[in-house]
C-alpha cells in the first residue's frame, strides 16, 4: 500500500513531512500548515513516540514489555502500562467479534511457522507440533484488568505468548494522530508500514489519496501496481493485509504469513488483499488481518456485525478468476465512485 500517490502537485499551503525506520518497517507523517517547532520538534516528537511503543509491544526485542510478560512463566498478574493494556483489549475485543480468526495469542504458531522472532523452519511442521502450538494459544486464556491506578494482565497457561505484530502498526499510527490532535493540527496523514491515518486535507485542499497495491509476488515492492486509489476526507484510519510480501516456498508450495488460529496453518483462503477502513487505525488494522483468514464468505458475514469498517478486498473466486469487491460504505472512498 503506498502512502498517497507520487504524482507532481504544486502545494498550495506548506507542508511539513518526517520519514525514517521504525518497527522493522518504515514510518512517514506529513502535517498541512505548521507544527510547534516545525519539522525537526516533529521528528522528535514522533519518533518518542515510536520508540515507546516499539519498547511496548516488540516481541523481537527481548527486554520489551511484551517480551517480558511473555517471559514471565507464571500465572500471577503482571503489571503493565496503559498502552499495551489497550492493545490488549482491542485484541481480544476483535478476536471475540471475529469468532477467534484474529488471535493475539497465536505466536506459538507464528514462531513454528518462521513468521516471528524465530527462524524459517528446516521442513514444515508436523500435525503433532502443530496441535503442541494450538494447546499453548486461546484468547479465554489471557486476562486483562483496568485498576484505578495500574493495568494488569495475566494468562492461564505459563507458555501463553501474545504476539501483537497485527495491531501494533496501527495502534502507533493512531497515537501519532493524538499527538497531533494534541497539538491543534486539523490536517495530517501517518503513514507506517502502509497502515494509515488520515485527518483532513492535503496541501491542495483535496483528499489524502492512498494507494492500494495489486497483490502480485514481489516481496521487495519493486514492481508495484495500483488496483484502486482510496480518498480519506475526515478523520479515518485504513490498514490492508495479504501474503503477497511476506511467504516464503517449500516443496513447490507457497506459505504466507497470515497464520488462521483456528487450523494451525497459514491461511489458504480465495482473499489476495483485504484493505479495511474503520474510526481509527488499530481497528483497521485488526479487521484487515481477520478477513485474511476468514475468507470472502465469511468476511461478509463479519461485516454485517461489525458497521463500523468498510472493506475493499481482492479474490479469486471459484473457478481461480481474480476479483474484487467493496462494502457500499467503501464505495464514498473510491476514486472513480462509480465502480
Amino acid at each position: 500500500l503506498l502512502a498517497g500517490c507520487n504524482e507532481a502537485t504544486t502545494a498550495t499551503r506548506a507542508e511539513l513531512k518526517v520519514s525514517g525506520p521504525t518497527m522493522g518497517t518504515h514510518y512517514a507523517v506529513k502535517v498541512v500548515g505548521d507544527y510547534p517547532g516545525g519539522e525537526p520538534q516533529l521528528q522528535h516528537d514522533v519518533e518518542q513516540i515510536l520508540q515507546r511503543i516499539d519498547h511496548q509491544l516488540s516481541t523481537y526485542k527481548p527486554d520489551s514489555e511484551l517480551s517480558r510478560f511473555n517471559q514471565h512463566k507464571a500465572t500471577t498478574p503482571v503489571t503493565i502500562s496503559q498502552d499495551l493494556a489497550d492493545v490488549l483489549i482491542e485484541g481480544l475485543r476483535v478476536g471475540k467479534m471475529t469468532g477467534g480468526a484474529m488471535d493475539i495469542t497465536v505466536g506459538p504458531l507464528v514462531n513454528l511457522w518462521g513468521f516471528g522472532p524465530d527462524k524459517r523452519p528446516t521442513k514444515i511442521p508436523s500435525d503433532a507440533e502443530i496441535a503442541a502450538a494450538r494447546a499453548k494459544t486461546g484468547l479465554d486464556k489471557l486476562h486483562v484488568e483496568i485498576g484505578s491506578e495500574t493495568a494488569t494482565v495475566r494468562k492461564d497457561i505459563p507458555d501463553l505468548y501474545v504476539d501483537l505484530s497485527t495491531l501494533g502498526e496501527g495502534f502507533a499510527a493512531d497515537k501519532i494522530a493524538d499527538l497531533l490532535d494534541g497539538r491543534g493540527i486539523k490536517n495530517y496523514m501517518v503513514e507506517i508500514g502502509g497502515e494509515v491515518m488520515a485527518k483532513g486535507v492535503n496541501p491542495k485542499g483535496e483528499c489524502w489519496r492512498i494507494g492500494i497495491n495489486k497483490p502480485t509476488d514481489d516481496p521487495a515492492g519493486l514492481n508495484q501496481e495500483l488496483e484502486e486509489i482510496a480518498h480519506l476526507c475526515g478523520k479515518v484510519g485504513l490498514a490492508t493485509s495479504g501474503n503477497y510480501r511476506n511467504f516464503y516456498e517449500k516443496g513447490g508450495k507457497k506459505y504466507g504469513h497470515t497464520i488462521n488460529p483456528i487450523t494451525g496453518y497459514p491461511a489458504e483462503q480465495d482473499i489476495l488483499s483485504a484493505t479495511i477502513i474503520a474510526p481509527d487505525c488499530t481497528t483497521a488494522d485488526g479487521y484487515a488481518t481477520s478477513f485474511m483468514a476468514l475468507g470472502s464468505e465469511k468476511a461478509r458475514e463479519l461485516k454485517k456485525r461489525v458497521p463500523e469498517i468498510e472493506y475493499f478486498i481482492i479474490y479469486t473466486d471459484s473457478v481461480g478468476n481474480y476479483k474484487t469487491e467493496h462494502s457500499e460504505g467503501f464505495t464514498q472512498y473510491l476514486a472513480n465512485k462509480g465502480r
